[in-house]
């Protein structure tokens, strides 16, 4: 395999397919603002405006004016992998057809596996009224009735119903499986087609995703997080992928660059529960 064979540019985009068939949280974030991404550390500034006062009209009466205020967030694109490999040219000689893409699918699962667990621990930025104290998940019904609490403490911070997501452990999904009230994905009518990026059900409102990245702070407890998509802002990129020659053996390697960062920009929009697995 010469080096003449290396195609950065299509391995590049093949990663980042492959990145988002792998992804669950980051699939579950708004991407607004990452078009706005330069390079490792850029810094963008997300501006909202104060709701106006909703006043009662008088005929004949003077109207009120209020100075409308702003506030910043940040998001910081401060997350910063690499990955590399080299490939020797006789096992390269000797291998059955290209392994790069196989070496780019096992990169791009790495490279979701630490964005993923890096969006979950965001759990502790959800609005304070929203988080729901440690649980026992013993039973299907007690899975599905803690799904529809975090459902009512959404409802309660005016968060819309459309579109909103949980995403369970795998032990989660075994409980809510004894549970008649959840609609399994894999029964669906196009016989599961739809499955996609850890999607495997609905229930109580929510699209159920399942990550075996969702947080465990202790022993039993794993953290169970839902929302919308506006909740949490992610913006990833792949900065470069590069192949050289090795000076030191006969072997040719590839190496990539990853950025990317998160920010909860609407705390009322996360809703927290923590389960007691039994």
């Amino acid at each position: 395999m010469a080096i003449t064979r290396f195609r950065p540019q299509i391995w590049s985009a093949l990663l980042a397919t492959s990145l988002k068939k792998a992804h669950v949280y980051a699939s579950l974030c708004n991407t607004d603002y990452e078009g706005e991404i330069r390079q490792a550390g850029d810094t963008v500034r997300i501006t909202s405006i104060s709701r106006p006062t909703i006043r009662t009209y008088g005929r004949n009466a003077d109207i009120n004016y209020e100075e409308l205020t702003d506030a910043q967030r940040t998001l910081v694109v401060d997350q910063e992998r690499y990955w590399a490999f080299s490939i020797d040219d006789v096992d390269a000689a000797q291998a059955r057809g290209n392994v790069i893409p196989e070496a780019m699918n096992e990169a791009a699962y790495g490279l979701a596996d630490v964005a993923d667990t890096y969006i979950a621990s965001l759990y502790t930025q959800a609005q304070a009224a929203n988080v729901i104290p440690a649980r026992d998940i013993t039973t299907g019904d007690a899975a599905y009735e803690a799904l529809v609490d975090l459902g009512v403490k959404l409802g309660e911070a005016n968060v819309p119903n459309a579109g909103r997501w949980v995403v369970i452990p795998e032990w989660y999904h075994g409980q809510l499986l004894k549970n008649p009230n959840f609609i399994n994905a894999e029964k669906a009518a196009d016989g599961g087609a739809a499955l996609r990026n850890g999607f495997i059900g609905r229930a109580a409102g929510f699209d159920i995703y399942k990550s075996n990245n969702a947080p465990n702070p202790a022993g039993k407890d794993y953290v169970v997080m839902a929302g919308t998509r506006a909740a949490i802002t992610f913006a990833e990129q792949i900065n470069r992928t590069e192949a050289t020659r090795s000076e030191l053996r006969f072997a040719d390697r590839v190496r990539g660059l990853y950025v990317f960062g998160a920010k909860v920009i609407r705390p009322d929009a996360l809703a927290v529960l923590t389960a007691t697995r039994p």
